[in-house]
């Protein structure tokens, strides 16, 4: 193995952990959230609000991190970015009012989303100097940690969720910190870039790219709301009905490690439009059918054939630069955030297995798409 092989190698490895860290945060959050509503006495709206704190303090942290995620600066955003959100999430567990968990969740989104850019962008920057897609493994580690950080949290569920929050929070800053010096070595390349300032602007194609994640995410939210109520209205137990969002990420997780050999083999648009024809039969199906296993299964179909978009998605928009990274990011958290909202308005209006359909046909237009949005981004 060459320097510069092993070098990107352990590149490699640390960006792993910073992935794997930041699923595991993320979903600690996600599942003790009934803790902390009920630690600060908080109605319904009462957590809406905190919510989109955490929300609004994300999209500000995402367009930040797109203005400082410099090759230069993106060591020092990784451990700023991972410590910051560790010790928001332990400042979290702590508060008791409504304005400590505003105060905290705008922190907490902020540290989110800078650490996001960053990853991401350094992630494109290790692909570069590697000369081979390893971004799906990347995200891979992310939906990894996040399936840890629920087991976690449902295996501590008689456990205080601020000394919950506290540990997971200590483990992340200990773990930065011994790593720290690393990733002050990381290793990446820029892309290769055109025009007369020395990168190829196309602003429409970053707007196209962020559609297609920002319709891909929708998918994603679509599932972590609504995939186990969908199945429990089938007559399901409440544990088989749990099981749904599991069976999607477990499908999430296997597309992404293999992905970076199928998109080696077959290219991005063509595993992302497959994929995005798999997802929208899966669900279609699942959704239309009033049977417990093909609902199971369509979630299932629906979380393998979403897991190499985003993946892709971040890679293309990592050839415009760090700014194209966070546009991309924050028009596809949006489509995450608004999702469940929206397929709940439709439900209201029609049934849920109606309303379901939508991530479907979004997934089923990623298809066409694909190939205009992806061509010419291979590391």
């Amino acid at each position: 193995m060459s320097r510069t092989d092993a070098s990107v190698r352990r590149s490699r490895i640390l960006l792993t952990g910073y992935f794997l860290g930041l699923g595991t945060v993320m979903a600690v959050w996600g599942a003790r959230m009934p803790a902390v509503q009920h630690a600060a006495n908080l109605t319904t709206a009462g957590l809406t609000l905190v919510l989109l704190a955490a929300a609004g303090g994300m999209v500000a942290g995402l367009q930040a991190g797109g203005r400082l995620a410099r090759p230069e600066r993106l060591p020092l955003l990784l451990i700023g970015g991972a410590v910051a959100l560790a010790a928001a999430l332990a400042l979290l567990g702590q508060c008791r009012t409504l304005a400590a968990l505003l105060a905290a969740a705008t922190a907490f989104g902020a540290a989110h989303g800078v650490l996001d850019v960053a990853a991401n962008t350094a992630a494109v920057r290790c692909q570069n100097a590697a000369g081979r897609p390893v971004m799906s493994s990347l995200h891979a580690a992310y939906s990894i940690g996040a399936l840890g950080g629920a087991a976690l949290a449902a295996a501590t569920a008689g456990t205080a969720h601020s000394a919950l929050f506290l540990t997971v929070g200590a483990a992340l800053t200990a773990s930065v910190l011994v790593a720290g010096p690393h990733t002050l070595t990381l290793t990446g390349a820029d892309p290769e870039t055109s025009g007369p300032t020395g990168r190829d602007r196309a602003p429409g194609r970053v707007w196209l790219l962020g559609a297609l994640a920002a319709a891909s995410l929708l998918g994603e939210g679509a599932a972590a709301d609504w995939a186990a109520v969908h199945v429990h209205a089938l007559h399901a137990s409440a544990a088989v009905a749990a099981s749904s969002f599991a069976l999607y990420s477990t499908g999430m997780a296997i597309g992404r490690l293999t992905g970076d050999r199928l998109t080696t083999r077959f290219g991005a648009p063509a595993v992302v439009r497959a994929g995005a024809a798999l997802a929208a039969a899966g669900l279609t199906t699942g959704v239309l059918t009033d049977s417990v296993p093909a609902a199971l299964a369509g979630w299932s179909a629906f979380g393998l054939g979403l897991s190499g978009t985003v993946p892709s998605l971040i890679t293309a928009a990592g050839s415009h630069g760090p700014r194209a990274v966070a546009t991309v990011s924050v028009t596809g958290y949006l489509g995450l955030l608004a999702g469940p909202a929206l397929i709940g308005a439709l439900a209201t209006i029609t049934t849920l297995p109606t309303a379901l359909l939508l991530p479907a046909l979004l997934a089923a237009a990623l298809a066409p798409l694909a190939r205009r949005a992806l061509e010419n981004t291979a590391p």
